[in-house]
């Protein structure tokens, strides 16, 4: 009796034993599978995919740009003649949009406009101007939010003459509208958990048809450091075609993209090459160009900082600085195209490890 008492509780122990263990077993692979699922829903960031940004970037539609380029380049707004009633009726606008999308001004700052004086502008021999704006719009990055990338346009134009209108569609409210759109999708992304891990500084500028004057304010009276602002991409004039492109709807003239940085050149080319497959004119780069358009667009103030730039242009066309200049004549899909390649080039920079770095003293 006392015998088989014993092995029965040997039996008993044994089976016990085995239970638990194989409990164990079982479980143990669970509890890996728990935290490989709580660590991949965790609150750091998401992954990004091409397709993702492809997505981002098919939100900057031909439709939306019409609509608010014919509202920003309307006869309402004057011509937006810098410090005017037109441009800030304009300026308005932009500021409304920005609001609608959930985007709001810089850190720092106290409302979305960057006063520039007109003591500022004055200029001998030229026409004296009233008190402006610089407007501003700001996205934060998620993990080097002291790094800045600025993205330019100006949204001034030169008024009415004789009763005229100049509605500045191409020069520059295609750049203005592109701007909205760009910020548009990076916000986009960042309600899907994909914001830019650098900051982003959405830049109107003023002035720029009296002599760069807003982008000159702002490079010496900058609201973030100078040397913590990466490159700026400068969007002025990209809504039309020029005479020597007059058969090709798939260009855009590039300046200055490698004048002090090699590292952005690349940037640029490997995401158009990625995205868009625009072609890219670097015909108004070269430092002999008589045009000089390098030295001519608002890009030049950060430039002469040592910040990289790159100048997004379509050249000078029949209708520049005319009445006629008119947002009938915009060609919507090539204006969504070239919004596009600014916008992933922007993403490229806002989100690679390293910022561009500066290997060329420029000119």
């Amino acid at each position: 009796m006392i015998i088989n008492f014993t092995c029965s509780i040997y039996k008993f122990l044994s089976l016990y034993l085995q239970y638990q263990f194989m409990k164990k077993l079982f479980l143990f692979p669970i509890s890996l599978f728990v935290l490989s699922c709580s660590t991949g829903q965790g609150n750091g960031p998401k992954e990004i995919t091409n397709a993702d940004v492809t997505k981002y970037m098919n939100t900057i539609v031909p439709a939306d740009l019409k609509t608010h380029l014919f509202i920003v380049a309307s006869d309402e707004m004057e011509g937006r003649n810098t410090g005017e009633p037109g441009q800030k009726k304009a300026g308005q606008y932009l500021i409304d949009n920005y609001k609608r999308m959930g985007i709001s001004f810089p850190t720092g700052a106290q409302d979305f406009y960057q006063k520039v004086p007109a003591e500022f502008m004055a200029r001998a021999f030229s026409p004296k101007l009233n008190d402006s704006e610089n407007i501003w719009a700001y996205i934060e990055g998620s993990e080097k939010p002291e790094e800045v990338l600025v993205i330019s346009a100006h949204y001034d134009h030169v008024g009415m003459k004789n009763g005229e209108v100049y509605n500045g569609a191409d020069d520059d409210g295609s750049g203005t509208v592109a701007l909205l759109e760009i910020a548009q999708a990076f916000m986009e992304a960042k309600k899907e958990g994909y914001g830019p891990k650098r900051s982003i500084l959405f830049l109107h500028v003023t002035g720029e048809e009296h002599g760069l004057h807003g982008s000159r304010y702002y490079s010496e009276n900058p609201l973030f450091p100078i040397a913590n602002t990466i490159a700026d991409l400068n969007i002025d004039m990209i809504g039309r075609r020029d005479e020597a492109h007059k058969n090709n709807g798939n260009y855009v003239y590039l300046i200055g993209s490698d004048r002090l940085s090699t590292d952005l050149h690349n940037i640029s080319e490997a995401a158009n090459t990625k995205y868009t497959n625009l072609s890219l004119d670097y015909t108004f780069n070269d430092v002999n160009d008589p045009n000089q358009f390098y030295y001519r667009s608002d890009h030049y103030n950060f430039a002469k900082k040592g910040i990289p730039i790159i100048f997004y242009f379509n050249g000078v066309h029949e209708d520049y600085h005319q009445p006629t200049d008119t947002p009938d004549k915009i060609e919507y899909d090539l204006l969504a195209k070239r919004a596009q390649l600014a916008f992933v080039t922007a993403w490229e920079l806002a989100n690679r490890d390293n910022r561009p770095v500066v290997d060329k003293k420029g000119k």
